[in-house]
């Protein structure tokens, strides 16, 4: 079994759709104390707004159609993030939909705690595991890796 050890200073990725970006604004600025414990990510222009709300530092990428996304998902990849809060908007379709499916699709692959919908960010957020380090047992894919092909 292969693990991974979570910090208990968490590296938080935060991206929002345009139509979001308002909403995560708020729910980051009601969390700006936890947050603020947490090193933080985001694509884009997301990334300035939260930078701008919290007077915190966010390292920020590329936007997200540019290939902010894929970057996310190479760092989830890479071990190098350890949370995602997406706040995406189911109610319209996005240039960049297939880089989006992508970056869900890492964070489940590699076990990540991820949030779509503020709810699920505050459970994440308040849950007693975000402030100690944590164990996370990734997914072995040996099998995956020595198929014949």
């Amino acid at each position: 079994m292969q693990t991974r050890l979570t910090p208990a200073r968490k590296r938080i990725a935060l991206v929002a759709h345009d139509n979001k970006k308002a909403e995560l604004i708020e729910w980051a600025v009601y969390n700006k104390a936890t947050l603020g414990r947490h090193q933080l990510f985001g694509t884009g222009t997301t990334g300035r707004l939260l930078e701008d709300a919290l007077d915190v530092h966010v390292t920020r990428l590329l936007s997200g159609p540019l290939g902010g996304d894929q970057q996310i998902g190479a760092m989830i990849a890479e071990g190098r993030l350890d949370v995602l809060i997406f706040f995406w908007d189911p109610m319209s379709a996005q240039p960049h939909d297939p880089d989006i499916k992508a970056l869900l699709r890492l964070g489940v692959l590699w076990n990540i705690p991820m949030a779509c919908d503020r709810i699920t960010a505050d459970y994440i957020l308040t849950s007693p595991l975000m402030y100690q380090e944590y164990e996370t047992i990734l997914p072995d894919y040996d099998s995956y890796l020595k198929r014949k092909v």
